[in-house]
């Protein structure tokens, strides 16, 4: 079998009966830390997570600032992507999903891990990549001896709710979030 393609099977025209085999490409993806040379393919992508969240004027950080606050001398974020593409040659890959993380204080538990944002693009999504952006966050926060990592997500993101709990996560609706915009 060729690695990273699925087999179908599928009838020939209506002239034989012999079941032929159709071959579907899965995309070929990794899972590495970002670096700065992902930063406008992952500001894309915030901007499709702003449009699906209903928020599309809302994202109003600049692009150096995003580029800054990653990379620069003090970071205040880190990131995982998930490159892919459906051609097995890494050349022609892109960034097609991210997770953005940075460190929390909790008094009560101490070192935290907060997953900002995670977003696998429409046209990737179904292949595992999620999963695997997730199991990358864990073992950081393994590695660093966090004590968990805490996130949100939208009440109607069932999708998003669902995945989440399949992971083992606790939803806890008994917090109300504040924000003051300065």
């Amino acid at each position: 079998m060729i690695p990273g393609l699925l087999l179908i099977g599928q009838r020939e025209p209506a002239s034989t009966s012999r079941p032929s085999i159709q071959i579907v490409p899965t995309m070929h993806f990794e899972i590495r830390k970002a670096i700065a040379a992902d930063c406008p393919k992952m500001m894309e992508l915030i901007h499709e997570l702003a449009v699906f969240e209903r928020a599309a004027g809302e994202v109003i950080v600049s692009f150096d600032h995003f580029v800054e606050s990653g990379f620069g001398p003090n970071p205040v974020w880190w990131a995982f992507v998930a490159v892919g593409g459906e051609s097995p040659d890494p050349a022609t890959h892109t960034v097609v999903g991210f997770a953005l993380y940075y460190i929390r204080y909790s008094t009560w538990k101490g070192q935290r891990m907060y997953l900002e944002d995670i977003l696998v693009t429409q046209s990737a999504r179904g292949n595992g990549i999620g999963t695997k952006l997730m199991d990358a966050l864990f073992e950081e926060a393994r590695a660093r001896k966090f004590s968990g990592i805490v996130w949100q997500v939208l009440d109607w993101n069932q999708p998003a709710i669902d995945f989440y709990q399949r992971l083992g996560a606790k939803l806890d609706g008994e917090w109300i979030n504040c924000t003051v915009t300065l």
